[in-house]
């Protein structure tokens, strides 16, 4: 195919990688900054840097912040080539989505949402690599109405760049889960390092310390988009954390050690039964 990928940030720079390193696609690349389209011709990451054209293309990647990326759909849609695959590696769907469906459908394109489960701490072409996506998680939001050919096309794209278990989902349920499985995470990392001791800690820490405060370094202005979008979801899922701490709290507070142990066995087997299923579920 001939591919364009609009944004050469960590996963728009890391798909253009991958799909060079594993694929016979013709890549195209787009970033605002060209500098950054310099160097990714330079790492041999794109075939060709974005001409301002939208035309000709089999499929296009836009690899922006959701707000960004339907700008970019809306002000481009009509001088993109009819029938043109469209789709988006945002970490929101939903509404998002059908929005961009709309946009999409009203200008004779075809629209279907992706969200590659990878990520590293530091964002930025310059972080990106053709591996990011090796055995991560990828998810395809379809709709009702989507094409099977649209979702086939999708699913062995990820295929290809080493993605391990591809999931299709509907638009919705993937930001239900989404909320809880990453967006809750984010929070949680983002109020954990706000302890006065997070400046001491140097020589004190494990890796359940590292595990717990790595994606605080998220980009606020991208997961403030992505939290306001899925607020219903994540609110859900974050009052319902707030009300479990609640009980290890008042436990250390009443000094109840038969409570707090009845709890610490409870996340226990709960943990262990969710790893007895992944390993008999198939990728």
């Amino acid at each position: 195919m001939k591919i364009l990928v609009v944004g050469l940030g960590l996963i728009g720079g890391s798909m253009c990688k991958a799909m060079k390193k594993y694929t016979y696609h013709t890549v195209t690349g787009c970033d605002r900054n060209h500098d950054i389209e310099m160097a990714a011709m330079r790492d041999v990451a794109i075939d060709n840097a974005y001409d301002g054209k939208p035309e000709g293309y089999d499929l296009i990647i836009i690899a922006l912040f959701p707000e960004a990326a339907e700008r970019f759909l809306r002000e481009n849609a009509g001088s993109i080539t009819k029938g043109t695959l469209i789709t988006d590696v945002c970490g929101i769907k939903g509404e998002f989505s059908y929005r961009m469906k709309e946009i999409a459908e009203q200008n004779g394109l075809r629209y279907l949402g992706i969200h590659p489960m990878a990520g590293k701490e530091f964002g930025g072409y310059y972080n990106s690599t053709g591996e990011l996506f090796r055995n991560a998680n990828f998810i395809v939001a379809s709709f009702e109405d989507s094409l099977p050919e649209d979702t086939e096309i999708l699913k062995n794209l990820a295929k290809e760049i080493g993605a391990g278990k591809i999931v299709d989902t509907t638009p919705e349920n993937h930001d239900k889960m989404i909320a809880y499985t990453s967006q809750l995470a984010h929070i949680v990392s983002s109020a954990y390092v706000k302890s006065p001791e997070l400046g001491l800690e140097c020589g004190f820490s494990g890796g359940s310390f590292q595990d717990m405060t790595r994606i605080a370094t998220m980009n606020e202005n991208m997961w403030t988009d992505l939290f306001m979008q899925n607020r219903q979801y994540l609110q859900y899922e974050l009052d319902l954390l707030i009300e479990n701490l609640g009980k290890y709290s008042e436990a250390l507070r009443s000094g109840d050690a038969q409570t707090m142990r009845s709890l610490i066995a409870e996340g226990r087997e709960l943990k262990e039964d969710n790893l007895r299923h992944r390993v008999g579920q198939p990728n």
